[in-house]
């Protein structure tokens, strides 16, 4: 032993034994990879060799000591990754890409989160540098200065390359067309790796960053084609009877539908929700199938989606990556189709998820962001303005509105890790030893209470009878990583197939003058919500590139597609590539044709979306005679509030 660790070649064995051993602990430990079968596992222990060949080869291109040096530095930068993957995990159930390492400008807001999900423990990933450092340090000296033959690092190099193509060949036996269909990056990770996955996830964004150059006017025709074929007839029940009413857009952050008349401690967490949910004098109509389509940029996805009804992109935000695109918003059809002025209200920085910039292509005519607010440290907790001072100082803005408006609202302070002042506390935490899940339903609770108060208010101002109101949840607030946790809180195991199912986000919908519906059992997602309203205000979605369609009408289609190529519809679901049957809750062994001819339909669809903004296609299209294209030099975030202010008074 003590002769191999003399050695360059001893030393960069070792190094490569120790960084292959700690990242396939680490998939085990970290990663919910929904490994099954001798193959996958097989896949997932062999996977890092390739990685630990090739890079920590290349150090062996160094002469003498460097050689060792570099060995370390490289087993450094390999573990940072790694590591940087395991805390983007433990929140996310996500891995890194190139397009949310782009979201620098997030960061700033990130750091109480980011805190939340270290752990002491983690200080064992770091045992395999410390290791090599002190075998370095006490063999150096054993070393020769004089460089290797180059024909040994060049056999590690090819070792290397030959075990990364025996690992592809073996994945793409077990899993067909691994690279070409998939949207799914647990499964690219599963079956190459983490840091294989990273070169992969490069070279998609670079062929996605080409789309747009090469794209012409053609590319839009069988998108347009897709989706007018997919169009759904409104519902005369609605069609138009919003028209020329204000419309208010809540915003619930990290909200899962399982909130709703669920009991802790014997205690209503959302009693406010419920009775909106459950009486249905008040008018709304609840939606108790409806989920989340979001990818990897969460909040920003949902907004993009609910506005646009096009999907989000599968790696990063759309808002970031794509915010110069040409857009047909909502908040632009409806200026155009009936005068409406539109705004967003948002208690945090007007940069965050590139908000400033790409609300201007969204059409969006007033941003109200911090500068809006009392943002004191009293008034402020984890992401922003706590959600009751943003309410009640949201109220004179939008009563100053030109109606009819869009006014989106924004609500933050129930977002992970659901931090709260104890003296807000108005229910007691969960006890399942996950601080995450157990101040989860506290947060939820907060929110539920300035939720009644804003609608008191709005009541008071006069606007709540003559307003249509929406309320959604944009995201999941509890990842799979917390299955442990919640499986306590809901007194069941947390399977794959129950995970999708508490994909569930709540939407619902108070037009006025219309009889609400109670609880509406149709499947749908945020992708329907756009032609919906649109609809509901007399504008006809045909003219438009939509992928969603009408929930009210009696030709919505009921299948619900999530971002990684599955799907779930009211019998059968596709989850992590097993199909399920809804009411057994058992794995379909053998799928109908049916069930896979829609799981090509939801590829095709999201492909077409990504084509859309990739390329940047809708640039080539005019949804009718009357439409302007939006001109994002019209639209001006940077107020002056003392002028204003002034003004005013002298008024």
């Amino acid at each position: 032993m003590k002769k191999l660790i003399s050695t360059k070649m001893g030393f960069f064995a070792i190094a490569v034994f120790l960084f292959w051993i700690k990242t396939y602990l680490i998939y085990k430990i970290e990663f919910s990879l929904g490994v099954s079968g001798p193959m996958q596992e097989f896949l997932l222990f062999l996977n890092p060799l390739s990685t630990g060949l090739i890079f920590l080869g290349l150090a062996l291109f160094a002469s003498g000591r460097k050689a060792g040096r570099w060995i370390i530095i490289l087993s450094f930068i390999l573990s940072f990754i790694l590591y940087a993957n395991v805390v983007f995990y433990r929140f996310n159930s996500d891995f890194i890409t190139i397009a949310t390492m782009m979201q620098t400008s997030n960061f700033g807001s990130l750091g109480g989160s980011i805190a939340s999900l270290v752990e002491w423990r983690d200080l064992l990933y770091a045992f395999d540098l410390v290791l090599l450092i002190v075998l370095y340090w006490k063999n150096r000296t054993n070393w020769s200065m004089e460089r290797l033959k180059i024909r040994k690092p060049f056999i590690v190099l090819a070792a290397g390359v030959m075990a990364f193509v025996i690992n592809l060949g073996l994945a793409e036996a077990d899993r067909p067309q691994l690279l070409e269909r998939t949207f799914d990056r647990n499964y690219l990770v599963k079956y190459l790796g983490a840091y294989n996955f990273m070169i992969y996830d490069a070279i998609q964004s670079f062929e996605s960053s080409t789309q747009r150059v090469l794209a012409d006017s053609s590319d839009i025709t069988e998108v347009e084609n897709y989706t007018k074929s997919k169009y759904a007839e409104p519902n005369e029940a609605y069609f138009g009877k919003g028209e020329g009413k204000n419309i208010i857009k809540i915003h619930l952050e990290s909200f899962q539908s399982f909130l709703i008349d669920f009991e802790l401690h014997g205690e209503e967490v959302t009693p406010f929700l419920n009775s909106l949910v459950n009486d249905q004098s008040q008018g709304f109509t609840y939606f108790d199938n409806f989920f989340h389509q979001t990818e990897q940029g969460k909040t920003a996805d949902a907004e993009l989606i609910m506005d646009t009804s096009l999907y989000g992109l599968p790696q990063g935000s759309a808002f970031v990556t794509r915010g110069k695109n040409t857009y047909q918003a909502l908040p632009a059809i409806l200026d155009q189709e009936q005068d409406y002025t539109s705004g967003v209200f948002h208690g945090d920085g007007k940069s965050f998820w590139n908000r400033d910039e790409v609300y201007k292509h969204l059409g969006v005519t007033d941003f109200y962001y911090d500068i809006f607010y009392d943002m004191s440290p009293d008034q402020v907790i984890n992401y922003g303005l706590k959600d009751k001072p943003f309410f009640e100082e949201s109220m004179p803005l939008l009563e100053e509105m030109e109606q009819p408006f869009y006014a989106h609202m924004m609500t933050l302070t129930h977002h992970h890790p659901y931090l709260i002042d104890e003296d807000e506390a108005t229910i007691a935490p969960a006890e399942t030893g996950d601080g995450s899940v157990d101040r989860y339903f506290q947060t939820a609770r907060y929110l539920d209470e300035s939720l009644e108060q804003f609608f008191n208010d709005l009541k008071e101002s006069g606007l709540y009878e003559d307003s249509i109101i929406m309320i959604y949840g944009d995201h999941y607030g509890i990842s799979d990583n917390h299955n442990r946790a919640m499986s306590e809180i809901l007194d069941e195991e947390i399977t794959p197939l129950k995970n999708a199912e508490l994909q569930r986000v709540p939407f619902m919908i108070k037009v006025p003058g219309v009889e609400g519906q109670g609880t509406n059992h149709t499947y749908s997602g945020q992708i329907d919500v756009m032609p919906t309203l649109l609809h509901i205000l007399g504008i006809d979605a045909r003219d438009y590139i939509l992928f969603g369609t009408d929930m009210f009408s009696e030709n919505h289609k009921d299948y619900v597609p999530f971002r990684n190529g599955g799907y779930m519809t009211e019998e059968y679901s596709l989850v992590n590539g097993v199909y399920y049957d809804n009411e057994t809750k058992e794995i379909i062994e053998e799928p109908t044709e049916e069930m896979k001819e829609l799981s090509e339909t939801v590829l095709h669809e999201l492909e077409l979306s990504d084509r859309v903004l990739n390329g940047d296609l809708l640039r080539y299209y005019t949804p009718n005679d009357e439409w302007e294209p939006i001109d994002p030099a019209d639209y001006d975030y940077n107020y002056d509030l003392e002028d204003s202010e002034e003004a005013s008074e002298e008024e």
